[in-house]
């Protein structure tokens, strides 16, 4: 992902990867991964004592960091997260979600098929949109903590029917429908609740928030790009301009209107993140189709890489992360960048922990 759709926010943390791994501002996968060499039994037996005792250093750093520090928010160190956990604090939640077919290299969105969740609903219409939250039909309910108590991504089971496929946990923050048939410029007016700090490096900053553009219904086959389209920057300058983004013409169902191999819209040069859309506008008159544009803030990304195995991700022990996961947090799924274009069917379930 470099060039000009490198990734422009904080890392993005990969689950279940032996070591700590992470995709940073420059579009490159960044960390430790704790496979691959030869040795003997003795050989590999000290080996893993000492593999053991750096990461429990590593723990310590990261937990010393600022970046742990905005993430953990009342979880203190990784002995707290498993207080909190065997404490009574672990949520989970069960996921079945029957993916469409795509493109290769394409990315799908799946908040529009179901069954658990529930397939999610179509956004208001401009100017207005939609801001969800955990009572949004798409979406996990859960009951947000008590004062002073905060909740963190902790792990995930998916299974794939596909293999080599990778999913996205996201907080979707705003939606808003599109006036297909018109080439006009169209204001949006809403704004999202969660992810507005303007202060850099605050654990609700709009950094690393992202745009996309979500296909509800397939497309006339008319080429269009989406341009002149402006939004706020994450430290509360508006009027900034969204580059041009390249649609499909003939849009597929559920895969984004964008070029392969992307999963975001590229924002202004020096821009970390995208606090709410001011104007959509399309190059071209498409006669049919539906489309939503989507403001989301990463979770994590969650490889699938054997199909129909269980394939556990650790959000605690790999990356050591425990990423914030807000209240009323409306958590979705994102399939990126396919590896081919069969439909493919999730299912398992991921946990949070408060604490």
């Amino acid at each position: 992902m470099g060039g000009p759709n490198r990734w422009y926010g904080p890392p993005i943390p990969v689950q279940g990867i032996p070591g700590a791994v992470y995709l940073d501002a420059d579009g490159d996968f960044v960390g430790r991964t704790g496979v691959g060499g030869f040795a003997g039994a003795m050989d590999r037996a000290e080996e893993i004592i000492k593999r053991e005792a750096r990461k429990a250093r590593a723990r310590m750093a990261f937990m010393r960091s600022g970046f742990a520090r905005r993430q953990r928010g009342a979880i203190g160190s990784y002995d707290a997260a498993i207080a909190a956990y065997f404490g009574g604090g672990d949520r989970h939640r069960n996921f079945l979600k029957s993916g469409t077919t795509g493109v290769v290299g394409s990315t799908n969105t799946l908040w529009f098929v179901g069954s658990m969740p529930a397939a999610g609903a179509a956004a208001a219409a401009a100017p207005g949109g939609t801001v969800p939250d955990d009572t949004t039909t798409g979406t996990w309910s859960f009951t947000n903590p008590a004062g002073g108590v905060t909740q963190h991504f902790l792990f995930a089971n998916p299974i794939a029917n596909v293999a080599a496929n990778t999913l996205l946990l996201y907080d979707r923050i705003f939606s808003v429908t599109k006036t297909m048939n018109s080439t006009a410029t169209q204001a949006v007016t809403g704004v999202p609740t969660r992810y507005q700090n303007t202060t850099q490096g605050a654990a609700d900053s709009a950094e690393g928030n992202f745009l996309f553009i979500e296909c509800r219904t397939a497309l006339a086959a008319t080429a269009h790009n989406w341009t002149v389209c402006l939004y706020e920057d994450q430290s509360g300058n508006t009027g900034a301009t969204l580059p041009s983004v390249t649609g499909n013409s003939g849009n597929i169902i559920n895969r984004l209107d964008q070029p392969t191999l992307t999963w975001f819209c590229p924002l202004a040069s020096g821009d970390t993140g995208i606090s709410d859309l001011e104007q959509m506008q399309c190059s071209a008159a498409v006669a049919t189709g539906a489309i939503d544009f989507t403001i989301g803030h990463p979770i994590a990304f969650i490889p699938c890489g054997i199909a129909n195995f269980v394939c556990e991700k650790d959000g605690l022990t790999t990356s050591v992360n425990l990423r914030r996961v807000f209240d009323d947090a409306c958590l979705a799924f994102l399939e990126l960048c396919k590896p081919a274009t069969t439909a493919t069917t999730y299912t398992g379930d991921f946990s949070t922990v408060q604490g």
